[in-house]
């Protein structure tokens, strides 16, 4: 290894190379994962039999990408196989009731969700006083009670042994999708025909993977790498294709920045003020030129979806002013909070932004149906937010009317009338569930930089490798001084800086304070391209005075 690459892989725990081995060899195999052996089975009953499936996608790149999987998987094999997509606002997330209801016009066999259903209990009664059969994919973590699905492969249930419980939702479809390759390969249904190779969908499963902000343990990173190198060998669907030259992107130099920050939110446009219909549609088509105009119109959504968020985030900090003194002194563990015009789409982000800067778990609320509101939240390390709120509902049962999500990110709804108390109920479990030393912000780096690495070779060397949630990017820090700097946009801090006689370009973004003439920096190499010339950037992370 480059000596670089063995210093931070053994920083994140890497002990021996062969844990670098990303070839599909050592993929976890799909047999472990609890529920896919009877998943196949029902399915390749289904295709034997010529009956309709129907999936039910989630709103997000996740869900986008899992039904696009499931879609282009399930027709290769010869099946009859439509999908619905819940509308955010009118019916909200996961197989309802109403969602079923929407579904049976379309006469269904089989129900399929993806990245969804695991908490949906009355949806799944619902499908089955139709007649419908329901297959649950999902990741979520489960409630109290499961529902009475016919199958369910969801690698946090209680009964699966599953060693990978960080699948994104496009994994546990592409999963599903392996295991009944194997049932349908059993039962020669290839004897006359070409295989499907379900590897042509890599690049759509590291896609959802990477957006959905999920661990990348080795079998998401082995995911991850394979999806990648698909990608940068110009083996890409149209619309994975498309989304990156509308992003102004090469995907033969395609990384994990590129997918999580400029392919997966121009997807999340169109279920955050749209139509995610929109976004598989982009994905699942195989006429580049209809890909080409959906990716325009999702980048279209896109530029709609970042001047929503900059006026609502612009009315929380005004609000947070207020706040701010609390959180300095460490009176505040949480922060809620709630405007009436904002956007059900886009309060996540919102909440995400607000927890970046204030290190609070957060959570900001909408108006959905009549009196009611709902609430997306975002949390720090230490605190699991389902489980927060699920401590909240145990303790105030009628205060909380739906809630689900993960350790990071959850999604509820509550009554108007009850904001106050559910603010003063969530204060009060996190507080107790958090030290106080957990509530002060940690930059967590790789320490100094040599001088020799700040280069071109080194920084495209370090986008080539697999970095994500719980596999950080690195982050280094050094103590430099400032020769130039100015304000770009009014927001955007542009300095140069120098350091043993080096000098470097460096860029701190929304941050519009200056620095002193010495500071110890916090930054992330990248490339700054200018009319074709590329050079070595810092992007600064946090600096103080040295």
């Amino acid at each position: 290894l480059h000596p670089l690459l063995a210093r931070l892989y053994a920083g994140r725990g890497i002990s021996r190379a062969d844990e670098l081995d990303t070839s599909l060899k050592h993929l976890l195999p799909p047999a472990a994962l609890a529920g896919t052996q009877a998943a196949a089975q029902l399915l390749a009953d289904a295709i034997e039999a010529g009956a309709r499936l129907v999936i039910v996608a989630d709103y997000d790149c996740d869900g986008a990408t899992a039904c696009a999987v499931g879609v282009r998987a399930l027709r290769a094999f010869g099946a009859d196989v439509h999908y619905l997509v819940p509308d955010r606002v009118t019916l909200g997330y996961g197989l309802t009731p109403a969602m079923v209801d929407i579904a049976a016009r379309l006469e269904p066999d089989v129900l399929i969700t993806v990245d969804n259903g695991i908490a949906s209990v009355e949806g799944v009664a619902a499908a089955r006083a139709h007649g419908m059969a329901t297959l649950i994919t999902d990741h979520h973590l489960p409630g109290a009670e499961l529902p009475d699905a016919d199958v369910i492969v969801n690698p946090n249930q209680p009964c699966c042994d599953f060693p990978s419980k960080a699948l994104a939702g496009v994994g546990v479809m592409f999963y599903t999708m392996l295991a009944l390759r194997a049932e349908l390969r059993e039962r020669g249904a290839f004897s006359a025909t070409k295989e499907p190779n379900l590897a042509d969908l890599l690049d759509l499963v590291a896609l959802g993977t990477v957006a959905d902000v999920v661990k990348l343990d080795r079998n998401n990173r082995i995911l991850v790498a394979q999806g990648l190198a698909r990608m940068r060998a110009g083996r890409l669907q149209p619309g994975v294709r498309a989304l990156f030259g509308i992003a102004g992107r090469d995907p033969a130099r395609a990384s994990t920045t590129d997918l999580g920050f400029m392919i997966g939110p121009r997807l999340n446009a169109a279920g955050r003020l749209a139509d995610m219909s929109l976004g598989i549609e982009c994905l699942i088509t195989d006429d580049a030129g209809r890909a080409l105009h959906i990716a325009q119109e999702l980048d279209k959504l896109n530029r709609e979806r970042r001047s929503i968020e900059a006026d609502m985030q612009e009315d929380a900090l005004n609000r947070l002013a207020r706040l701010d003194g609390e959180v300095s002194a460490g009176n505040r563990a949480t922060i809620a909070l709630f405007e009436p015009d904002w956007h059900q789409g886009v309060i996540g982000i919102v909440a995400g932004r607000i927890k970046e800067r204030l290190h609070r778990p957060t959570i900001a609320f909408a108006r959905s149906a009549e009196g009611e509101l709902k609430g997306s939240g975002r949390s720090i390390a230490g605190l699991h937010l389902r489980d927060a709120l699920d401590l909240v509902t145990k303790r105030h049962p009628d205060l909380i009317v739906r809630f689900g999500g993960h350790a990071m990110a959850a999604g509820l709804t509550i009554r108007e009338s009850d904001l106050r108390r559910f603010d003063e109920a969530f204060e009060e479990v996190v507080s107790e569930l958090l030290e106080p030393a957990q509530l002060e912000r940690r930059i967590e780096t790789d320490g100094q930089l040599e001088p020799g690495y700040f280069t071109l070779d080194a920084v495209r060397m370090l986008d080539n490798e697999i970095w994500g949630q719980g596999f950080p990017a690195p982050v280094f820090d050094d103590v430099f001084r400032v020769e130039r700097q100015r304000v770009l946009k009014d927001k955007h801090l542009k300095l140069e800086l120098s350091r043993g006689g080096a000098r470097y370009e460096a860029i701190q973004f929304n941050h519009a304070d200056g620095a002193g003439a010495q500071i110890h920096a916090a930054y992330r190499l990248s490339v700054n391209e200018y009319k074709g010339v590329c050079s070595v950037q810092l992007m600064l992370e946090h600096f103080e005075t040295a």
